[in-house]
């Protein structure tokens, strides 16, 4: 498996944010807010197929995870029986993605940052097989907010790790706002998501096969921020959002008070 963080190489799967640095949503002027509105509104109700490959990766995992891993699912009664929605959940390293993948018994399109989607020559293919997400974090990419909205107009789940790139202290860090704004555009819920054991199980490991470590997934209510938002959206907005999914993540996680407030306040700082 390749190095998470190396430049020219990475792992598979794992996900992005939107991010002020990386998209346009930079305060009360930014690009974003003067997009034409994508409508959401008309959701197509179908049955969801998994792309072979996705589905091919995820009977393989499955059982992997359960005998060598001790993987535990909590909290799947709050997911939605029906209809698209996004799960925002912490990050650490790419078996984050694996174990959502495995603990959601429905496809999630992942955002996926450039590094990763064209870490190999073999990447791209692999990931648009699977359905991730590109999104550039290099530049202004207007585009990426679309192509994220089309998926959930289409009635897809969306995986976002709002915090961005991997946290490497092995804690919740501060969140982005990408994630609001897509909720704000979309008019979908958030459903946060609190990913357990993937640090610890990877921390320091030698060609990045994970240690045998318990990992687990839990599920939260979701959060309604109501009906899809065409017009412009405030940085003040957006920070605000991003603060209370940020905070139900650290509640999953059993994070103490005082790291929430933490969390939640940074997310706020310009």
């Amino acid at each position: 498996m390749a190095a998470a963080d190396s430049p020219g190489s990475a792992p598979l799967m794992t996900g992005a944010v939107l991010s002020p640095s990386s998209a346009p949503i930079r305060g009360g002027s930014d690009a974003v807010s003067a997009l034409p509105g994508l409508v959401v509104g008309r959701r197509r109700e179908h049955h969801e197929s998994f792309p072979p490959l996705y589905r091919l990766l995820r009977m393989g995992c499955k059982p992997v995870l359960k005998w060598l891993f001790d993987f535990r699912v909590a909290g799947t009664e709050h997911l939605p029986a029906s209809g698209p929605f996004i799960v925002a959940a912490n990050h650490h390293n790419y078996v984050d993605g694996v174990v959502l993948g495995v603990a959601l018994s429905r496809p999630i399109a992942f955002l996926v940052m450039p590094r990763v989607f064209y870490a190999s020559p073999f990447h791209p293919a692999f990931h648009r097989r699977v359905g991730s997400i590109p999104v550039n974090l290099e530049k202004p990419d207007p585009g990426a907010i679309k192509r994220v909205l089309r998926r959930l107009a289409s009635g897809m789940v969306v995986g976002i790790f709002p915090e961005g790139p991997f946290s490497r202290e092995g804690r919740l860090v501060p969140g982005q706002s990408g994630v609001a704004m897509i909720a704000l555009r979309s008019g979908m819920p958030v459903v946060p998501a609190a990913i357990e054991g993937t640090y610890e199980a990877l921390n320091g490991r030698r060609f990045y096969v994970p240690r045998r470590h318990p990992l687990s997934v839990r599920f939260g209510t979701p959060l309604h921020f109501g009906p899809a938002r065409h017009q412009r959206v405030t940085r003040a907005e957006r920070e605000d959002i991003t603060r209370r999914i940020m905070s139900e993540i650290a509640a999953l996680l059993g994070t103490q008070r005082d790291s929430i407030l933490s969390v939640t306040s940074c997310a706020s700082s310009p």
